[in-house]
């Protein structure tokens, strides 16, 4: 079983009529983000272009954790459309709207409407790392083998 942890939420004015996120499956990681976009305009997010989509959420998380904004698989699959900074990371102390840059990397224009399920977002806790300066590393097998370095 998960740990459960209390985030607090607030729904902005022009978010306040859509549901919270929340988990689709009992073993989700992620709870879906929806677009807080006007329902008289929904945003069309044409091939090869971007878009910051409000969700008209803030947070206040614990210290200690972190907020990460993912893309939904099946947009992916479906339709070419992802977080452009995948994944974004919302710090425990910001407290401004939750907004997710999605890109449209598919053939055809794309309409974001109110609502719709547009990202996920992942909770999860931070381990902060203590930088330790030396004059030399410690040798292992890979070396300095970049990028492609293990395989194809």
């Amino acid at each position: 079983m998960s740990a459960i942890v209390k985030v607090e939420v607030h729904q902005l004015p022009h978010g306040d009529d859509l549901l919270l996120p929340a988990y689709q499956t009992t073993d989700a990681a992620g709870l879906d983000l929806l677009a807080a976009v006007p329902q008289s305009a929904p945003l069309m997010l044409l091939p090869g272009r971007y878009e910051m989509v409000p969700t008209g959420l803030t947070i206040a998380l614990p210290p200690g954790y972190e907020a990460q904004v993912r893309p939904r698989s099946g947009l992916a699959a479906k339709h070419g459309i992802t977080v452009l900074n995948a994944p974004g990371t919302i710090d425990a102390d910001y407290r401004g709207e939750i907004n997710v840059l999605l890109i449209n990397h598919g053939q055809a224009a794309f309409q974001i409407r109110r609502g719709e399920r547009i990202a996920q977002l992942v909770i999860a806790p931070v381990t902060r790392a203590e930088l330790v300066p030396v004059d030399v590393l410690p040798t292992t097998a890979r070396g300095s083998g970049g990028f492609g370095s293990t395989g194809r």
